[in-house]
């Protein structure tokens, strides 16, 4: 991540290497940036990872969307967000290359990619992103700083690439902003678990039906206010308790295409989470 203002101090770089942030791999990971730790520039999420077993922090809806093509991805098998550049390297490309290093106050600040990928594909193991909006690349600093990036990756011998939005298939921009409201609803996390069972079990009763068919049937059958039911399976979506291929339209998902998560991995990391 570059760009976002962010301001590390050296005893706080410090006491984030001791907790082990930027370190670990699948569900050991820690993300070197949360969402408590800056005030993002646009939505923030925090989002359970079908691969990593773990939550992600995802510092904007670009990152969310990038994150869901990532994971729906089979190749894919593991994700690192907010990734941390090592200090003395970047440092050192700074200098060679003469542009200013990322500091603010006179402190150097850490920079950060926004997805380190590890993959099955043999030609293609692992990779690096950045996703920028375009309208921020007009900005002579960012292009600055993005370059710093981009040769601390070239230097590694590992891909990055830079994302913008027009990257992004407007169906699943469209998905997103259907299921985000929901990510913020208030659920208990019983009641969550609770949920997900009732709804798997009329799923696979009828797997060739819409969801929002199944949806209107059972507002009918429990006398429940139209819409109810499509209102809780959206809030069951946004928490990632089931998973489907982003690239759908909602409108055309099938209850068969809902695939029931690990409930007891995602309580765990809604409790943690919520800490």
């Amino acid at each position: 991540m570059v760009g976002r203002k962010n301001v590390n101090t050296e005893l706080q770089s410090q006491k984030w290497l001791r907790e082990g942030r930027g370190g670990g791999h699948g569900s050991d990971y820690k993300p070197w940036l949360t969402v408590r730790d800056l005030p993002s520039e646009g939505r923030s999420h925090r989002v359970f990872g079908h691969n990593s077993q773990r939550t992600h922090h995802l510092l904007s809806d670009l990152e969310l969307a990038v994150f869901l093509l990532l994971e729906w991805n089979i190749s894919t098998v593991d994700i690192r967000e907010q990734f941390p550049l090592r200090l003395e390297d970047t440092k050192a490309l700074a200098l060679e290359s003469e542009i200013d290093h990322p500091a603010v106050r006179g402190v150097l600040q850490v920079m950060s990619s926004d997805f380190l990928v590890n993959t099955s594909n043999a030609n293609r193991p692992k990779f690096a992103l950045q996703a920028k909006y375009a309208e921020t690349l007009s900005n002579a600093r960012t292009i600055e700083k993005l370059e710093l990036e981009r040769r601390y990756w070239l230097q590694k011998g590992v891909p990055w690439w830079l994302i913008t939005e027009k990257d992004i298939p407007n169906v699943v921009t469209k998905n997103i902003s259907w299921l985000y409201p929901a990510q913020r609803d208030e659920i208990a996390v019983d009641v969550l678990i609770e949920r997900a069972g009732f709804y798997q079990y009329h799923f696979q009763s009828a797997p060739e039906r819409s969801v929002i068919d199944v949806a209107k049937q059972l507002d009918t059958a429990y006398h429940q206010p139209m819409g109810q039911s499509l209102l809780e399976i959206r809030q069951l979506l946004a928490q990632r308790c089931f998973l489907f291929d982003i690239l759908t339209p909602i409108t055309k998902l099938k209850a068969g295409d809902l695939q029931l998560e690990n409930i007891e991995a995602i309580s765990e990391a809604l409790h943690v989470s919520n800490q």
